[in-house]
């Protein structure tokens, strides 16, 4: 059976209609924007899903991934404001927020990216000395965030984060730190060591002058206590009382006879010729007590007697 001209063209058409569907349906994953382009124009993004474009006339120019995205920022050496080389590495995460701005605003955008944070790191560490670079790992992210994030707005670039992963000094300042730092250590404990000693004089001072103050107040104490005792006697002596006399006076005696008898060098005690007047106090005092106890007959209780005891002095030895 021959073939017609029909039976030629409709299969002609079916293949070119599903050349039209293939071409003209463009399916867009989830994190994707893919910018459209017509005779080499942009004209708009496909968002995720299903999309249709015009067939043969428009065309997908780039696919730009929306998603954060990491990117190492590989280890270089940077020279601090104080002439220290240290070698330095780092880790920055970006995020596309206008597919167009980033497919035709800059040419290789990962490597722009990376280039733009590694000469911003050499320019922000550059600028601190090793101590505040060691010390302010904090700021220097902060600031590395501000100064890149600012410049890769054009690009339609939000950097979301800007690390600095590794500080490393040479090893030869790295032992001078560590000496510095064992020199620090000694003269803290060398300043807490003389301050616990000054506190400890202190103290001790302090104390001295407590017990000398106590000290002088005894004995003020004691010289009031014997200036009034001898203002009594005196107050007596005027009154002409000789049982007050004879009393203060044998106190005295037998206060130091008691303090020779108590000596640890003296194994014999003599009495000196004065002891019949010490005596003779004795027989005051029990006068005294005679009168004091005369009222007290009732109780049957014996008197003391006035009478001296008999001491032998050394003459009539």
């Amino acid at each position: 059976m021959p073939f017609t001209g029909l039976d030629i063209i409709i299969p002609v058409l079916v293949i070119l209609v599903l050349l039209v569907l293939v071409t003209g349906i463009k399916t867009v994953p989830q994190g994707y924007n893919y910018t459209v382009e017509r005779f080499g124009r942009y004209t708009r993004t496909l968002s995720p899903g299903l999309n249709l474009i015009i067939p043969f006339i428009d065309r997908v120019g780039a696919k730009m991934n929306m998603m954060e995205q990491v990117l190492d920022v590989p280890t270089q050496e940077v020279i601090t404001r104080d002439n220290a080389i240290v070698a330095v590495d780092g880790v920055a995460f970006y995020q596309v927020l206008n597919a167009p701005q980033a497919a035709y605003q800059v040419s290789g955008l990962q490597n722009a990216i990376l280039n733009l944070t590694m000469t911003n790191i050499r320019s922000v560490m550059g600028s601190m000395d090793l101590d505040e670079l060691l010390s302010n790992r904090d700021t220097i992210n902060e600031r590395l965030l501000r100064i890149v994030d600012e410049a890769a707005q054009p690009w339609g670039i939000k950097m979301t984060r800007v690390e600095i992963k590794d500080i490393n000094p040479p090893a030869n300042l790295v032992e001078s730190m560590a000496r510095q730092m064992m020199a620090e250590r000694n003269k803290r404990a060398q300043i807490l060591e003389a301050e616990g000693l000054k506190q400890a004089q202190v103290l001790e001072a302090e104390g001295r002058r407590e017990a000398a103050f106590r000290d002088a107040e005894a004995r003020e104490r004691a010289a009031e206590a014997e200036a009034r005792a001898t203002q009594v006697v005196s107050e007596a002596i005027a009154k002409g009382d000789v049982q007050a006399i004879n009393y203060f006076v044998a106190q005295k005696y037998t206060d130091a006879l008691a303090k020779i008898g108590s000596s640890s060098n003296n194994k014999v005690v003599l009495m000196p010729l004065e002891a019949s007047s010490l005596i003779g106090s004795l027989g005051g005092i029990g006068a005294i007590a005679q009168e004091v106890f005369q009222g007290d007959g009732a109780n049957g209780a014996r008197r003391p007697s006035s009478r001296p005891p008999s001491v032998r002095t050394p003459d009539q030895n």
